[in-house]
């Protein structure tokens, strides 16, 4: 048996069962990407556009493979951040933790956006100037408040919230089967390599979220074999869900949806279910949008907390907030960042910027199982594993690879930059560090 990660989360309660755990992986993926996505997809590829979900639900049961690698021999809470750290140490960890936060800054802020957009369906004067903005400050200064005063979200809440995303697209996906004219879908023909390439990368925002709900290992019963379960469970219900919902919405709007990308799927429901349909949808996408945006507010300003403690960051953003205990100068800063981010960039745009984060964070990921694996590192329970589990890692790598060669150099730049302050601060903080025990 190799070593045993330190067991540093002891403190905490396992409470989280495979179901309580697929609960918070689907809460976690499916959200605003699918509301929106069914139209950007079919600009690149057309009707062939389930495809481009086959080949993205295949690359990311690879990765999930390797999440459940890493995760049945790590059960400390941090997800993806702790698995690299127990492989390669701190620096590459800082990488993954970087990595973590800027696609999760970049993701709810495109998730800003497409709830703008889906408002303004409704609302016309939402459709831009400064009423848009002013809900944009006014919405995410609300959910500041909030969070700073100590909102808790707990397992149950998270299963509630799960179940009013569902139901809607369920409704959707169940009226279009029996209501549709399937004869209107046809296959087109494979599409081209770079065409599905791209379309991929932009389907990666629709399965994100994962590594998000993984984060709290540590509280995780039995990980060895609830991560896996719970993975790949999530995984393909997520899949299913997704290929029904673009060919109903491919069924009612044919050619047409390349061009409703502000509501695809509120405009598809609105043909075969009337104004109820419309309403019904832009009520799930609104409500989905929101419970992603509240439960980002919550968890990723403890990334720039961590940060500061740690003296990444100045120490302001590590301020506790004396009568409510939460790291109140983390949260308004990150929402004042999501405002500016939402504010000026389409969601396209920073759906791009979120993935190729995410993409480089799962090749750290595969790094991670493939060295755990060689290191035999576990718990006191069997590792999820399996002959031949190695090559998972290895072509998930790969095709990841791939993906992110159709990527475009403004995209690598936001990226690059940031892991170029990441390393910056952490020559410096390790420098002084150096000095001062001289």
């Amino acid at each position: 048996m190799g070593p045993t990660p330190p067991a540093r989360d002891a403190a905490l309660v396992r409470a989280i069962g495979p179901r309580q755990l697929t609960a918070a992986i689907l809460n976690a993926t499916i959200g605003a990407g699918i509301f929106v996505l069914p139209a950007l997809v079919a600009q690149d590829v057309g009707a062939a556009a389930p495809l481009a979900f086959l080949v993205c639900a295949a690359i990311i049961g690879l990765i999930g493979v390797a999440l459940a690698m890493a995760g049945s021999r790590v059960a400390l809470t941090g997800g993806i951040y702790a698995y690299v750290e127990v492989a390669f140490g701190p620096y590459v960890a800082l990488l993954a933790g970087v990595l973590q936060w800027l696609t999760g800054v970049a993701a709810v802020s495109g998730v800003a956006t497409a709830l703008l957009d889906q408002l303004a369906t409704l609302a016309s004067p939402l459709d831009g100037g400064w009423a848009r903005l002013l809900l944009l400050a006014g919405g995410l200064a609300a959910l500041a408040l909030v969070n700073v005063r100590g909102v808790r979200i707990g397992t149950r809440v998270i299963e509630g919230v799960t179940a009013l995303k569902l139901a809607p697209l369920v409704v959707f996906v169940a009226a279009g089967v029996f209501l549709l004219d399937w004869s209107a879908i046809a296959w087109p023909g494979a599409p081209g390599a770079e065409a599905l390439g791209r379309s991929v990368l932009l389907l990666i925002f629709a399965y994100t979220g994962v590594e998000m709900a993984l984060a709290p290992s540590g509280e995780v019963a039995d990980p060895a074999r609830t991560v896996p379960r719970a993975i790949f469970l999530a995984l393909t219900l997520a899949t299913s869900l997704y290929i029904a919902i673009q060919l109903v919405a491919q069924a009612a709007l044919g050619s047409r949806l390349a061009q409703e990308t502000a509501a695809p799927l509120a405009e598809a429901a609105g043909r075969f279910l009337g104004r109820a349909g419309v309403t019904l949808m832009l009520a799930g996408a609104v409500c989905s949008m929101f419970g992603y945006l509240c439960g980002d507010m919550l968890s990723t300003p403890r990334t720039l907390y961590a940060f500061a403690r740690d003296g990444l960051l100045p120490r302001v953003f590590a301020r506790i907030h004396p009568r409510w205990r939460t790291p109140a100068a983390a949260i308004w800063t990150h929402a004042a960042i999501v405002a500016v981010l939402a504010g000026s960039q389409t969601f396209q745009a920073l759906a791009l910027v979120s993935n190729v984060g995410t993409l480089l964070l799962y090749l750290l990921c595969c790094a991670a199982a493939l060295e755990l694996g060689r290191r035999d590192v576990r718990t006191a329970d069997e590792p999820f594993t399996f002959r031949g589990a190695w090559l998972a890692p290895v072509i998930g790598t790969l095709l990841v690879l791939w993906i992110l060669s159709t990527a475009t150099i403004r995209e690598f730049a936001v990226t690059g930059a940031v892991l170029a302050a990441a390393t910056l601060a952490y020559v410096v903080r390790t420098r002084a560090q150096f000095l001062q025990s001289v």
